[in-house]
């Protein structure tokens, strides 16, 4: 078994009590891997760190888990997935300006998914692009929570968004 890190950040329904009442809930419906944030109003975090034999039956047990102790939450991102510089070097366990070189010195640099004051990647990307540089050791379980979260978060926005794409 492998051990993967990742946060879901879901919304709460409209005239739902304070994110805090959930607290037992998501504990006894499993979560309690997770270290839960309750900051921000209609929303709660879980950054979990769950044991799993692979980072796709994770995310899912944990999306699982927190439906059961809130059935009408919905899922709003799934995390490892974009990314600024810093937060690849954070990941990649480096700085950033060292990261930054990454970037700046290589061609075949993933192309970012937004482009604005701060650049966002798909963690995936540059994940496997590193990966395929052989020059760097990434863990595989980063390799494979940070595909998972994109196709989850994929999924999420295909699904919220389906009647525009017809």
């Amino acid at each position: 078994m492998k051990t993967f890190e990742f946060r879901l950040i879901f919304s709460l329904p409209d005239k739902t009590p304070a994110a805090d009442t959930f607290l037992d809930a998501l504990y006894e419906a499993g979560c309690d891997d997770a270290l839960v944030g309750i900051g921000e109003a209609g929303s709660i975090a879980l950054d979990f760190s769950r044991e799993s034999n692979s980072a796709r039956e994770a995310l899912n047990s944990a999306i699982k888990n927190v439906k059961t102790a809130i059935p009408d939450a919905e899922l709003i991102e799934a995390s490892p997935d974009l990314v600024s510089l810093s937060d690849m070097a954070k990941y990649m366990g480096f700085s950033r300006q060292n990261m930054r070189k990454y970037y700046i010195g290589k061609t075949a640099f993933p192309k970012p998914s937004h482009v604005g004051p701060t650049n966002l990647w798909h963690l995936y990307d540059v994940v496997e692009y590193l990966h395929g540089q052989k020059k760097l050791a990434i863990p595989e379980a980063l390799i494979e929570i940070s595909a998972e979260a994109f196709k989850c978060n994929l999924q999420n926005q295909t699904t919220r968004y389906k009647s525009l794409l017809t």
